[in-house]
């Protein structure tokens, strides 16, 4: 595998404090890689501090890791992508084996696990973790899996991968969408525990607990109405079809008890949430026959991209 190509993605801003250290023990534990430091508008010089340390600097402008990621994957072309965010959080013990995962076939995208290491004694924000677990328990239910560590920023994918995911997300959002693209799409996934360590003194993380958790999980409702519109629009159904039987059964049962139905308003709104119920359901029907017919075009469109490995 000496002419695969590797190609190490650090989406970076204001990292000046870490990315010199990042740089250079990625470079050690993969020594044939090429590292791309992308600044997103840094005011404190990490581009320079990156490529005094031998990485190859890339600029995105637009604000956010989910636009630098989308010009990650358009630009660079490697048959393994390793993703690791430049704060010093992620050691490279683990980069070697992440990599030959994907190269052997073995997998098309490999989550670095942290919740199964060191992440919940060495991360000292307790919303971050309470925020995780809860984005674990949603999309392992709702998407039907098991995956470990849903929001990790160390990953390594497959050429096929990179060059079929359409990122959508503009923000920290973007690596919810990369595990329930991955798990809709019945890509090869692969865990693997990695330690991790908290940011060091003087380190400010760029993710805000509150927003950016607002943001995670409207993107999880976003994502399950598109990829699961059947589920997603009969759960909506259901709840409407529930407050149709509360409303209308006390009027049924009237009407046979007295032969009059004397609350015409409550029967009015029972037969409107019926109403309701029934076209959400047939919506969910007719979108998921699409989103099938999607998956038989992305399968299609997936041979196209093939190497001959």
């Amino acid at each position: 595998m000496k002419d695969k190509k590797i190609a190490v993605l650090i989406p970076c801003y204001n990292e000046a404090k870490t990315i010199e250290k990042v740089v250079k023990d990625y470079k050690k534990a993969l020594p044939n890689a090429d590292i791309y430091v992308f600044d997103n508008n840094s005011t404190d010089g990490t581009d320079e501090i990156a490529k005094s340390a031998g990485a190859i600097v890339k600029y995105e402008y637009k604000q956010g890791k989910g636009n630098v990621i989308r010009s990650m994957f358009r630009t660079i072309d490697a048959d393994c992508y390793l993703m690791i965010d430049g704060d010093d959080t992620y050691p490279s013990e683990n980069a070697k084996e992440m990599c030959d995962l994907i190269l052997e076939g073995k997998a098309d995208m490999v989550i670095g696990d942290r919740l199964s290491s060191t992440y919940f004694t060495e991360n000292k924000r307790l919303f971050h973790n309470f925020g995780n677990k809860i984005v674990r328990l949603l999309i392992n239910v709702l998407f039907k899996n098991n995956v470990k560590d849903i929001m990790t920023g160390y990953r390594a994918f497959s050429y096929e991968f990179v060059r079929s995911f359409p990122v959508l997300s503009k923000g920290f959002e973007i690596e919810t969408e990369m595990t329930i693209h991955a798990v809709d799409k019945n890509f090869k996934l692969v865990e693997v525990p990695v330690t991790y360590r908290d940011r060091p003194v003087g380190s400010v993380s760029k993710l805000n607990t509150y927003s950016d958790g607002i943001k995670v999980l409207k993107t999880i409702a976003t994502l399950f109405k598109e990829y699961k519109p059947g589920m997603f629009f009969s759960i909506i159904g259901t709840i409407f079809l529930t407050l149709s039987l509360i409303f209308g059964i006390p009027v049924v049962i009237e009407y046979f008890k007295i032969g009059l139905v004397p609350r015409f308003p409550t029967l009015i709104v029972a037969c409107i949430f019926l109403l309701i119920s029934l076209l959400l359901y047939i919506t969910g029907i007719i979108l998921q026959v699409i989103v099938k017919k999607h998956r038989q075009l992305y399968e299609l469109y997936l041979n196209s991209l093939w190497r001959t490995k």
